[in-house]
């Protein structure tokens, strides 16, 4: 007697609403940044180039010396050379400067001038 009392036809609605409002939060809490961690590593990876200072997910420093499709050659000392999945890149300490930015930079100040 007392639930017939109590519901209503809103009553069946207000769980699936608290779900769906569960899940919209999750996504946007959990699943949304980690998806853009994982587009910006995919980025820094893909913009690897010789002369980069890379540290490796293991806490290893080199300079990168050669690049291949899915493999980084690094220099990890004098003479010392490894080879990495690209994935294993962790971070860019510093960035080589390329000869393609330089020139972009030299456009720039002409345009200034």
């Amino acid at each position: 007697m007392l639930y017939a009392a109590a519901g209503s036809g809103a009553g069946g609605l207000t769980p699936i609403l608290m779900i769906a409002l569960l899940f919209g939060v999750m996504y946007f809490m959990m699943i949304r940044p980690q998806q853009k961690r994982r587009r910006e590593a995919e980025r820094m990876q893909s913009a690897l180039g010789p002369g980069d200072e890379v540290v490796t997910i293991g806490g290893l420093y080199g300079t990168v010396t050669g690049v291949d499709d899915e493999t980084v050659l690094l220099e990890v000392a004098p003479g010392v050379q490894t080879r990495y999945a690209r994935p294993a890149i962790a971070r860019v300490v510093s960035q080589a400067e390329r000869a393609e930015s330089t020139e972009d930079a030299e456009d720039a100040e002409t345009v200034k001038e």
